[in-house]
């Protein structure tokens, strides 16, 4: 082969390879790219983000519940991925606030709720006493979320974002500053504090009065309606959906106040199932109309669904298989179900155990949307964007759910091992936690003990919590709002009040006492 021919084909095999590469890459590059959390940062999706109250672990039907009241949530998870090791704080306030503020609840006295401040039990903890105003009439120290916390709210709203609550705000239900409005929700609507009846918007004032308050609002002005609250914050939500843009990204808190007590008058499926299974499947309606007006009214390729509970049931029975139950740190009171549907970023029937905390949140929202994570206050959560979007292992590998100073036992969990107190389980071999081991790993024990003890140096001081509600029973929360209450306010609390009982035996309370030790039984409706 002379040397001109041999050039010739040389020339001629590296085109035919070079066309070859050509025709690969642009291949490559016409086909969709993969999804994953590169194509999501800063892409500044909507957020809806409903929370439901005091459901069990196992009460929805994709964790073992009947299916046949929660199709809604099922589809939703269906359509989705289920976190299963997902963790809130135990009780409602110190979630809500972690939600919130992207840190856990004892950096901000959110351990404590609003009305642990009028209940002696709860009071005695912090060696205080019932506060009397200066008639010597007792009433509640107002305790709330600092307004120096900046809010998810905030940081949405700063960036761009629509941001509306629509039901449960349980972070302050007095002072304005203390109220959603103050904490960077541009629209509110629903209730304040703890949990109210679902049929008249009242809620007994247990801290330290028993007798009933208005609590519904919109805007921060109390408004006059119809209907069970499940259905209206659901109503709400949907229209605020139907109003929003393209152009303007938005952020819809829904935290429902089902299936949280008092569940005594509900208006549908009781003819077929107990209150409460009743009210959870008036949920599941809820959750279903919500999740429909995002895909009717076309927002649902660029909306990031997420369902989630705040703490776990008032029984074991419905938190199976966890031991515990809310207002604990076993697995029942922390592990909550969520769900996140995003079409086409987050792959339908999907299971991811990685670990995952409320904190986690907020973070993980900043990332979506683009704007600039805090510095100067840092934060407890974690960017899980690559654990959500890409199946990577989770960033976290400890929580901290309780320190000295609070109502329950300090508790942290440190990988597969979790110490409540004095008591060590190892998560993944015993997630029942069933056993007590303890005693065969005394220097872990002592270790986490030490870590625990270096987080609770860290809480603030609690201050002297002298601010005073007054009047001590107003007719409705909100203090400019009782300041100026219409007549029909104080005429439908006047008539919930006739019907409460005027006289109550020593000691005698219609809220549980503060726990005392690991566990709390509930006899009640979880007040």
């Amino acid at each position: 082969m002379s040397k001109d021919h041999f050039i010739s084909k040389s020339i001629d095999l590296y085109l035919c390879f070079a066309v070859l590469l050509l025709t690969v890459f642009s291949t490559v590059k016409a086909a969709d790219p993969p999804a994953g959390s590169k194509q999501i940062v800063g892409s500044r999706p909507n957020i809806v983000f409903m929370l439901s109250d005091d459901m069990g672990w196992a009460e929805p039907g994709f964790n073992g519940g009947d299916p046949e009241l929660t199709p809604n949530i099922d589809r939703l998870r269906n359509d989705g991925v289920s976190l299963t090791q997902f963790y809130a704080h135990s009780v409602c306030a110190p979630t809500r606030a972690a939600i919130m503020t992207g840190k856990y609840a004892f950096r901000t006295w959110s351990d404590w709720r609003s009305e642990d401040f009028g209940k002696p039990s709860y009071l005695a903890k912090l060696n205080l006493t019932l506060a009397k105003n200066e008639r010597g009439e007792e009433t509640r120290r107002i305790h709330a979320l600092d307004t120096n916390e900046r809010t998810v709210a905030e940081y949405l709203r700063d960036v761009g974002y629509f941001t509306a609550i629509t039901g449960k705000w349980h972070c302050g239900e007095w002072l304005p500053e203390h109220l959603p409005m103050g904490q960077g929700f541009l629209h509110q609507y629903g209730h304040y504090a703890w949990g109210i009846d679902y049929n008249n918007y009242t809620i007994p004032h247990n801290a330290p009065a028993r007798f009933a308050v208005y609590d519904w609002h919109r805007n921060q002005q109390p408004i006059q309606e119809q209907g069970y609250t499940t259905d209206l914050i659901a109503n709400e939500a949907t229209r605020l959906i139907a109003e929003q843009k393209q152009d303007r990204p938005f952020f819809i808190y829904v935290p429902f106040n089902a299936v949280h007590g008092p569940i005594e008058e509900v208006p549908r499926y009781t003819d077929q199932y107990p209150a409460r299974q009743a009210a959870l499947k008036c949920l599941d309606d809820a959750i279903g109309r919500i999740v429909a007006a995002v895909d009717q009214h076309g927002f649902a390729q660029n909306t990031l669904v997420i369902f989630a509970n705040d703490n776990g049931g008032l029984t074991e029975e419905m938190n199976k298989p966890w031991r515990g139950t809310k207002n604990t740190t076993f697995e029942g009171g922390v592990r909550v179900p969520c769900v996140m549907r995003w079409p086409g970023k987050i792959e339908p029937g999907t299971e991811n155990d990685g670990m995952m905390h409320v904190v986690d949140l907020l973070p993980t929202f900043l990332t979506l949307a683009g704007g600039q994570h805090p510095v100067q206050s840092p934060l407890d959560g974690i960017d899980m964007i690559r654990m959500i979007f890409d199946q990577a292992k989770s960033p976290r590998n400890e929580i901290i759910f309780e320190v000295s100073g609070s109502v329950r036992l300090p508790t942290i969990r440190q990988g597969d091992f979790k110490l409540m107190g004095e008591m060590l389980y190892n998560i993944k071999e015993d997630p029942t936690e069933s056993t007590d081991i303890s005693a065969k790993h005394p220097e872990l024990v002592k270790q986490l003990q030490a870590k625990l003890a270096k987080a609770g140096k860290e809480r603030p001081p609690l201050g002297e919590v002298n601010t005073l509600m007054d009047p001590p029973l107003p007719y409705v929360y909100g203090q400019q709002e009782n300041a100026n209450a219409p007549q029909w306010v104080k005429e439908a609390v006047e008539k919930v009040r006739a019907t409460q009982p005027k006289e109550w035996a020593e000691g005698e309370t219609p809220w549980p006492q503060a726990p005392q030790g690991a566990t709390i039984i509930y006899e009640g409706d979880g007040r």
